[in-house]
């Protein structure tokens, strides 16, 4: 049996705006193995970045707030710490390490590379300055970056895309977190330094032993690198599978919808692609009923009288909502 390192269960975050609440993060539940990559994917403003924000409790208190749920992680819930108290501020960096979409704004522009990687690791461990600054450049190291020792005294601005994410990866994984968590680590990056970024982060992972949240809209990755996939949608979980039943068996249209949009190679060159039609919906206008129903081209009754459907199992570890699946 595999050994559950992050569970979560029924986690709801709503934002409270003058539109009214906006329901970003409606009820998911998920889990993640020791050792283990999974990717949560879904449309931009489907929920997936506040979901994560909100296991860190990184959430912008008002108008955010985390309303339900429990974060277990280690068989502790995280969500009954104050977000500012010392437990809380450990667990982020040496517990549970966040590389976020930009580096470019995550990195401080006026402190040079080694300042912030000190400063990360003076904060979770009793080394002194000099022996963090060495460790620093050990991290920069691994990370595969180019006269470390040069690079620890150049600011932000001086390094390419690529290389900025390296130094976020570095500062992940400087301080010992067993779990990732990368939000859109290749987000504004060419193909080429894509793959490099994900290829050295799952190298990493696999030789520290580290766990692997992937969140992205790019169903690329997920089929490359995530052993597991919860598919998001109008702040939900709509269907979550092994990598394989994901892309050869998927259930909910939406999902048929996102593979059937994304171009193949032995696609004929002149064939359109496949969009989904629609928008997604407004989180502060969501419907009683199926959020995905205005889209979907198989709506039925039940749709529309039964309420939201809940996920049911199709399957080993194969979870789906939708009323039409088995019919």
């Amino acid at each position: 049996m595999s050994e559950v390192l992050l569970d979560v269960r029924n986690l709801k975050t709503s934002f409270f705006t003058a539109e009214g609440e906006v329901k970003s993060v409606d009820g998911i539940s998920y889990y993640v193995n020791k050792g283990e990559t999974i990717a949560i994917v879904g449309e931009s403003g489907c929920g997936k970045s506040v979901s994560q924000m909100s296991v860190l409790q990184l959430i912008q208190m008002p108008p955010g707030k985390v309303l339900d749920g429990q974060v277990i992680f280690k068989g502790k819930d995280l969500l009954k710490y104050n977000p500012k108290s010392k437990e809380m501020r450990s667990i982020r960096g040496s517990g549970i390490s966040m590389i976020f979409q930009e580096p470019m704004t995550s990195l401080n522009p006026v402190l040079t590379i080694g300042e912030q990687l000190c400063d990360i690791i003076t904060t979770h461990s009793d080394l002194t300055k000099k022996e963090a600054w060495l460790k620093g450049i050990e991290a920069l190291v691994s990370v595969g970056i180019s006269e470390p020792k040069t690079r620890m005294r150049s600011y932000p601005f001086e390094m390419s895309g690529g290389m900025r994410q390296r130094v976020m990866i570095a500062a992940a994984i400087a301080c010992g977190s067993e779990l990732i968590i990368a939000d859109e680590p290749t987000t504004a990056l060419d193909v080429t330094t894509q793959a490099q970024v994900m290829d050295l982060l799952l190298d990493l992972v696999k030789k520290y032993n580290k766990s692997l949240i992937i969140i992205t809209h790019n169903l690329g990755l997920v089929t490359r690198y995530a052993e597991r996939v919860y598919v998001m949608y109008a702040g939900r979980i709509i269907e979550s599978g092994t990598t394989e039943q994901i892309l050869t068996h998927p259930e909910h249209p939406y999902t048929k919808g996102l593979l059937n949009s994304v171009p193949k190679l032995e696609d004929d060159k002149n064939q359109d692609l496949i969009p989904i039609k629609g928008m997604p919906p407004v989180l502060s206008n969501l419907p009683p009923s199926c959020a995905f129903m205005p889209r979907c081209p198989f709506p039925c009754s039940k749709c529309t009288s039964n309420g939201k459907p809940a996920l049911k199992n199709v399957g080993q570890e194969h979870y789906v909502a939708c009323y039409l699946v088995g019919e």
